[in-house]
């Protein structure tokens, strides 16, 4: 059970990390730093919107896992 407590918290510091970079990338192209257009061909359109779900659907299952265990 402890296991699963860790690994639900490496888990949360993974999602932290990774949607503090994909913020930042989107704050970047708002602020014409980095090219816009990259990110509007569909492959990566696609890919961006499933990395974002990807990534909520992880947070979320952590946070359900972390208020089961209280």
């Amino acid at each position: 059970m402890r296991k699963l407590v860790r690994l639900t918290i490496a888990i949360g510091g993974f999602l932290i990390v990774t949607s503090l970079i994909l913020t930042g990338t989107v704050f970047l192209a708002l602020l014409n730093i980095i090219d816009i257009t990259v990110f509007t061909e569909p492959a990566t359109a696609s890919l961006l919107t499933l990395m974002f779900i990807a990534i909520a659907a992880a947070d979320f299952i952590a946070g359900i896992i972390l208020l089961l265990k209280r």
